[in-house]
C-alpha cells in the first residue's frame, strides 16, 4: 500500500473492516496532519505508534523519545504505543525513560504504553516482569512474537512470567512468531498451527483480564509486516505470501473470535 495515495489507503482500510489504523511517521513529518484528517473523516481511530527515538547515549536518547513522544501527543491519538528504551540500557535508565513518558501521559492526557519488542527495554519475558515489579503500573502493548524469538521457544517453561505480564497489556499486536523469527510465513498454513493456537492462547488470557475489569472495547492490531519480516524467495526477493491478504485473515479471525464477548 506504500505505492497508494494517502487517502485511496485509507479507504482500503476502512473497507477492509478495519475500526483503526496504527500508524507511525518521522518527527515534524508534514504528512501527520493530513493523515489524521483523513482517517478522521473516515471514522478511523489511530492508535500512534513511536519507533524512531535515537541517541549514540542515554541523555541523547532521552531527549529525542521525549521530543518523539509529546509530537505524537500532540495530535490527541487514541494512545500511543512506544518501543522504548534500549536492551543494553541499565534497569534504572529504562526506567527513567518509563517515568518520562508517565510524566508526558499526565501532562498531556494521552495513554502511552511500552511495546513487548527486540532490542526495546521489554525485551523478553523475564526481563520484562523485572520491569513490572519495579514500575507495577507498568502500561504494555503485547507483542508476544518477539519472547518466541529471543527464547527460541513458545515459552513453555515461562508460564508464570506470561501470567504476570498478561494484565499489564493494553493492547496487542496480532503477529505470530516462532522460535527462530518474529514472524511465520502464513498463519493460515497447517505448518504453523502450533504457532498460531499457542499465541491465541495468549490474546485469550489478555481478552479475558479485560473483560474482568469491565473494559468495553479492546485494541489489536494485525501487525504482520513487510521483509525482512516477510520470507521472500531467494534471488527474486519475493514475499512468499500476501501481506495485505494476512492481515486482513487474522483481522476477521479475531474479530470473530471475540464479537461474541467483546
Amino acid at each position: 500500500m506504500a505505492d497508494m495515495p494517502l487517502q485511496d489507503a485509507l479507504q482500503k482500510i476502512k473497507d477492509a473492516g478495519y475500526d483503526g489504523v496504527e500508524y507511525g511517521c518521522p518527527l515534524h513529518d508534514p504528512i501527520r496532519p493530513v493523515f489524521m484528517e483523513l482517517a478522521g473523516k473516515l471514522d478511523l481511530a489511530v492508535v500512534a505508534q513511536q519507533y524512531d527515538a535515537s541517541g549514540n547515549n542515554f541523555a541523547a536518547y532521552a531527549h529525542s523519545l521525549e521530543a518523539h513522544l509529546r509530537y505524537l501527543a500532540s495530535f490527541k491519538p487514541l494512545f500511543i504505543n512506544s518501543q522504548t528504551g534500549r536492551d543494553f540500557y541499565t534497569m534504572e535508565e529504562n526506567i527513567a525513560l518509563i517515568q518520562l513518558a508517565a510524566s508526558i501521559e499526565q501532562e498531556t492526557g494521552c495513554r502511552i504504553v511500552h511495546e513487548t519488542h527486540r532490542g526495546k527495554f521489554a525485551y523478553s519475558a523475564a526481563t520484562t516482569v523485572q520491569y513490572i515489579n519495579n514500575v507495577p503500573a507498568l502500561q504494555l502493548a503485547g507483542d508476544f512474537s518477539h519472547f518466541c524469538v529471543v527464547s527460541e521457544s513458545y515459552l513453555e517453561d515461562q508460564l508464570a512470567s506470561m501470567e504476570r505480564i498478561i494484565p499489564h497489556v493494553h493492547h496487542l499486536h496480532a503477529r505470530v512468531g516462532h522460535p527462530q523469527g518474529a514472524q511465520v510465513t502464513d498463519p493460515r498454513l497447517p505448518e504453523w498451527k502450533y504457532a498460531l493456537d499457542a499465541h491465541l492462547r495468549w490474546w485469550d488470557a489478555v481478552i479475558q483480564v479485560k473483560l474482568a475489569a469491565g473494559a468495553g472495547y479492546f485494541t489489536i492490531t494485525p501487525e504482520f509486516g513487510p521483509a525482512p519480516y516477510m520470507a521472500t524467495a531467494p534471488f527474486t526477493q519475493q514475499p512468499v505470501a500476501n501481506q495485505w491478504d494476512i492481515n486482513v485473515y487474522m483481522s476477521r479471525l479475531l474479530r470473530d473470535r471475540y464479537a461474541s464477548i467483546l
